[in-house]
């Protein structure tokens, strides 16, 4: 049985990392590249010496691909996958999937009608310190409260990023995500039944997406009862270059993921029980790449579209009325 031969559409730093990581991993065959700029596709050939590069998304589609990686800026997410699974491909996608809960939707029902498996790269479900808590989450008992911060010193580095058309949000889109994602992942994906938030733009006061927010707080109340409380920035003078947190506590006990000496990549694990703590999980962890290596494993075992996928389109929503909120 030959491997799924996948195309990459956008190889800057992300998509270059995950060609990378799937090909190390052998589940699949690097055929055919793209990317706006043209040094930028011939260096990713260091990594995958036998694929093609070729002019876009359109010369992609005629690749005789099984699957295709899409790092683009975000406004092109919906449309470019839309166009993928509709020619039978199957697709992984950079967060966000869509701009809002209606590109989303636009795009699981397309894998649906298809039956094509679809990714999206919210890698922090891949990191060993969120399995670990995931194998004990049940400990927990009744999770009543969720602390979520993801403060980020810098900011994107991209100008798509700071146009709202382009990139659909700010600091939560971008951010904000990954938080959204894991608490409703973790928690079963319960209804949100209310929610309230307050966005910001160089401390000034912003509503809805009439530009991108850098500071933003909201609070969503669960039909469990659970209180969820969301906190993500750009540029906060927070005395490193990030802080990131999932906290959860319940009945029982708490659990902790959270990021070592402000880094980007390193992240822990911890149990609580009253006043004392267990570490489940230390680094290091090469996390980087593993959502796209699972996709390419399940695309080249035969998987094709999974109900789970409906989560996605949950998680836009709940950031909609984040934005709505504001």
């Amino acid at each position: 049985m030959r491997k799924p031969r996948l195309g990459f559409l956008g190889i800057g730093w992300i998509g270059r990392n995950r060609l990378e990581a799937i090909a190390r991993s052998g589940h699949a065959e690097i055929a055919a590249i793209a990317d706006a700029v043209p040094d930028v596709a011939r260096q990713a050939l260091e990594s995958a010496p036998r694929a093609r590069i070729v002019s876009g998304l359109p010369a992609l589609l005629e690749e005789d691909l099984d699957g295709i990686v899409i790092a683009t800026p975000s406004a092109l997410h919906a449309e470019q996958s839309i166009a993928a699974l509709r020619r039978g491909i199957a697709v992984f996608c950079q967060k966000p999937l869509g701009r809002t809960e209606q590109e989303v939707r636009a795009v699981v029902d397309a894998a649906r009608a298809a039956d094509r498996l679809l990714g999206v790269d919210l890698s922090y479900r891949f990191t060993r310190a969120v399995e670990a808590i995931r194998a004990r989450f049940h400990e927990l008992g009744e999770v009543y409260a969720a602390h979520l911060v993801f403060h980020n010193a810098y900011g994107p580095d991209k100008p798509w990023f700071y146009d709202v058309q382009l990139a659909g949000g700010g600091c939560v889109m971008d951010l904000g995500i990954h938080l959204i994602d894991l608490a409703m992942w973790l928690l079963r994906a319960p209804p949100v039944t209310r929610v309230a938030s307050v966005l910001s733009k160089a401390g000034r006061r912003v509503r809805g997406r009439e530009t991108v927010e850098d500071h933003a707080a909201a609070q969503l109340e669960l039909a469990t009862g659970c209180s969820v409380q969301l906190a993500c920035s750009w540029r906060l003078p927070a005395g490193c270059d990030c802080r990131i947190e999932a906290s959860f506590y319940g009945t029982d006990r708490g659990a902790s993921f959270s990021n070592v000496g402000g880094s980007f990549y390193d992240f822990k694990a911890e149990l609580f029980r009253g006043t004392s703590r267990e570490v489940l999980v230390e680094p290091p962890d090469a996390w980087g790449g593993r959502a796209g290596v699972d996709w390419a494993a399940r695309l080249a075992a035969g998987h094709r579209f999974d109900p789970q996928s409906e989560e996605l389109v949950a998680v836009a929503a709940t950031l909609d009325r984040i934005y709505a909120g504001a």
